[in-house]
């Protein structure tokens, strides 16, 4: 067949991937359907329905989950002008993508319901689109949008933007705290970067997800704990005293940290708050601490629950490094060290 050459919509009714069963109008228009013949095969009786304005499905029945994935998705990106800005080129947007309740799904998030069970797909989309929410395509507009990732081939936002997008939508207190709990065990994400969304999305005002959020860092705390005990161990580090408190002999409290080589003067801090931005205010007492350890002649070990996780061999190495140094250090100050 010349590929010049329009398709008629016979060879359509035989294509079996997705791409071809959900097609929008432009779209059958280029394979040589015309508007009429659409809607005529859309009557009652007709071999294809509409699933959303502009969007077809080339078969009757029910849609598939995969198909309503993709029309939602379509019905984003074909439809709708942006709005331009006075004096400037319209700028290329970021391609829609599956949030929310949908996109976990797509994680495998045995916590969110399945695919076919939700009335509404979550579409996130750039704020200057010209688009409403119609039908099961609900859509979630945003200024700054993440890159997606790619899951079983859908355009899916990242966990942690789809965990927030679904978390704006919930009221049901007991689902968002077993989806932000599954985000941390399942190894989707650590806890501080659910906590950032949530506080970008501003939802953490919502007693019931400040409850789940609290609930959240306390899992995500102990998830980093035994990850780094197993650091410890698997890289044969030499064993530290664990969860302490510092003070100075009759003086103040210095603070405590989650591991302690004494006769090297070595401490490590696992972060576990949400990140902040480096002038935040509230990041002053934790510098301060910092500062005072190390004037004492405390090496201080800072490392987020993520370079636990991904990179625990790069920590051993930052830490056995950190014990060797201290041979060639001024020995630190004499330090009480308390169980915490």
């Amino acid at each position: 067949m010349n590929h010049d050459t329009p398709l008629s919509p016979l060879p359509l009714r035989h294509l079996s991937d997705v791409h071809c069963r959900v097609l929008t109008a432009r779209q059958l228009r280029d394979h040589g359907v015309p508007a009429a013949e659409t809607a005529a095969r859309c009557r009652p009786g007709g071999p294809w329905q509409q699933l959303l304005p502009g969007v077809y499905l080339l078969h009757q029945g029910p849609p598939t989950s995969e198909e309503r994935l993709h029309a939602a998705l379509l019905y984003a990106r074909h439809r709708g002008p942006t709005v331009p800005s006075q004096g400037a080129a319209r700028p290329s947007l970021p391609e829609p993508m599956i949030t929310g309740l949908a996109a976990l799904a797509l994680y495998g998030f045995t916590a969110a319901p399945p695919l076919l069970s939700l009335e509404r797909i979550e579409v996130l989309v750039a704020r200057t689109r010209r688009l409403r929410s119609t039908g099961f395509a609900q859509l979630v507009r945003g200024t700054d949008l993440p890159l997606p990732q790619v899951v079983t081939g859908v355009p899916t936002a990242p966990v942690q933007r789809a965990l927030a997008d679904a978390v704006a939508g919930l009221d049901d207190a007991t689902l968002v705290r077993r989806l932000l709990a599954e985000a941390v065990r399942g190894g989707h994400c650590e806890a501080p970067s659910v906590v950032r969304e949530l506080s970008r999305a501003r939802l953490l005002h919502r007693p019931h997800v400040v409850d789940a959020v609290d609930t959240l860092l306390a899992e995500g705390r102990a998830l980093a704990e035994q990850r780094l005990y197993g650091m410890v161990r698997g890289h044969g580090l030499p064993d530290p005293f664990w969860n302490v408190d510092l003070r100075l002999p009759g003086g103040p409290h210095l603070g405590g940290v989650d591991a302690y080589w004494p006769e090297h003067g070595v401490a490590l801090e696992v972060d576990t708050r949400a990140p902040r931005p480096t002038a935040d205010p509230m990041n002053a007492p934790y510098d301060e601490h910092r500062e005072a350890l190390e004037q004492l002649g405390i090496t201080v070990v800072r490392c987020l629950p993520r370079l636990l996780r991904d990179a625990p061999e790069q920590l051993a190495t930052v830490i056995r490094t950190a014990l060797m140094a201290s041979l060639d250090r001024e020995p630190q100050a004499y330090v009480v060290v308390l169980p915490r």
